[in-house]
Order: structure tokens, then C-alpha cells, then sequence
């Protein structure tokens, strides 16, 4: 519990929001002009919607959206966890935050690129009253269709290093003598670190990453497009999730 906490908290002090609040209370306190001044430079840069594409496309190079067609045969189709929200309300509705993992992983089994899915049951401590996403996702996958003895999820895991290690084991437990393929769904920022993380486990990993934040390119150049060059607080939110991946990277030395 405690170094998941650390996990998340550590991040912050490097983030464009934490790190430019460091730095203008040391300017405040020690009457450092240069360091507020700093700080508002940091926000306003991160605050760019070209900066925050530049991020996203540096993390999902050299990943490219891939039509499911076109995907090789597996052994498991296995979806990582990281798309649903609990809603407002005594109705206690769980909503979709973003889908593409949870469609794309249900498309490619309809496509007949692998005998199961399995999915990953992310869990945060913090919402102890949630139950895993892989039981919900399962749940969904069977009322539109999927047959249930083709699915399976992993015990509660909190980050992708458990992600990793639960699979593993629930490949081995079916087949134990022989190292399983799978197709990873997850999105394609996340992609290389978690392709690290399962190839450490001894599992092929054949990447389909989806839930593409940069812009492509066929769509316009972003230079031309002058809201790009507007501060924004949603280009901050995008900035800190990119970085906080880069530092996610740096720990696992997923590059």
C-alpha cells in the first residue's frame, strides 16, 4: 500500500503543475525572482497544445493504429485494465472513460485471432468499494456476445508490473510447459512499457495498441492549427500524463 501510494504522489513533485508550484514557493520564501518567473514559464509551456502532442507522439513512436484484420494469430487476446469510471448516484452506474482496449480486444477474439481473452483486474486501492475492472469487462464482453468459457480475468492487481505477473501465471496455469503468444491491447503510449514488462515474464508479446492520443498527420499539420498554440488546461492534463509515462519509463528502464 505504502509504495503504491509513494507511486502515485512522487510523480507529482515532477509534474509541470507540482514542480511549477515548488518553484514559486521558493521564490516567494527566498524572494528569487528568477524562480517564480520560471514557474509560470514551465505552466505556460505545458499549457500548449503543441507541446502536449509532441509528448504523446514521441511515447507511441513507432506505433501506428492497425486495422484488427490485419493482426497475426495468438494464444490469448489479453486486454489491460484502465477505461472505466463509477459514476454519480445511488444507481451506482459504472461508465466507459474510454472503450478502445475493451472493443478492440473484443474484435480481434471476433475475428478469430486467438482461442481466449483474458483481462487484467485493475483495482485501486482508494476505491475499495469497486470490484476489479476484468470481472466488468467480462460481464459486458458476455452480454454482447462473447462466450463466457472463452474469457477469464486476473485477482486485483494495482499497476502493470502486477498486470504482467497475474497473466503470466493464468497462461501457465493452462499450458506450463510452453511460453504462450498473446496480443496486447492496451493504449499505445502505455505500449513499450508494458511490452517490457510482459517479455520479463516470458511471454511473447505481439503488440495492438489502440487509444491513440497524438493527432495523425493525414488529419492537418498541427502548426497550422492555432489552437494548438493556445494555453489550455486540457494540454497541461495531456502534458503531466505524457511526462508522468516518461517517468513511468525511466523507473522500469522501459525504452
Amino acid at each position: 500500500m505504502i509504495s503504491y501510494v509513494l507511486s502515485k504522489l512522487l510523480p507529482l513533485c515532477f509534474l509541470p503543475l507540482g514542480l511549477s508550484l515548488i518553484l514559486l514557493l521558493v521564490g516567494v520564501v527566498l524572494r528569487w525572482r528568477w524562480s517564480s518567473l520560471l514557474s509560470l514559464v514551465l505552466l505556460w509551456i505545458f499549457s500548449l497544445g503543441i507541446v502536449a502532442q509532441g509528448l504523446w507522439r514521441l511515447l507511441e513512436i513507432p506505433w501506428q493504429r492497425r486495422l484488427v484484420s490485419s493482426a497475426p494469430s495468438a494464444d490469448a487476446i489479453v486486454v489491460l485494465s484502465g477505461a472505466l469510471h463509477p459514476a454519480p448516484g445511488v444507481a451506482r452506474v459504472i461508465e466507459w472513460s474510454d472503450p478502445d482496449r475493451f472493443l478492440a480486444g473484443l474484435d480481434l477474439y471476433r475475428a478469430n485471432k486467438a482461442p481466449r481473452l483474458l483481462f487484467t483486474g485493475g483495482f485501486s486501492p482508494f476505491q475499495p468499494d469497486l470490484p476489479p475492472e476484468g470481472q466488468l469487462y467480462m460481464k459486458q464482453a458476455a452480454a454482447l456476445g462473447i462466450p463466457v468459457a472463452a474469457m477469464a480475468s486476473t485477482p486485483p492487481v494495482v499497476n502493470t508490473a502486477e498486470e504482467a505477473a497475474a497473466i503470466s501465471k493464468l497462461l501457465r496455469s493452462t499450458n506450463p510447459f510452453v511460453s504462450s503468444r498473446i496480443l496486447l491491447v492496451t493504449s499505445a503510449f502505455h505500449m513499450r512499457r508494458a511490452q517490457r514488462l510482459f517479455e520479463s515474464q516470458g511471454v511473447k508479446v505481439v503488440p495492438f495498441p489502440v487509444d491513440f492520443k497524438a493527432r495523425g498527420t493525414w488529419a492537418g499539420p498541427l502548426w497550422r492549427d492555432p489552437l494548438q498554440w493556445l494555453p489550455t488546461a486540457s494540454s497541461l492534463a495531456n502534458s503531466s500524463a505524457a511526462l508522468r509515462e516518461l517517468l513511468g519509463r525511466l523507473a522500469y528502464r522501459a525504452w
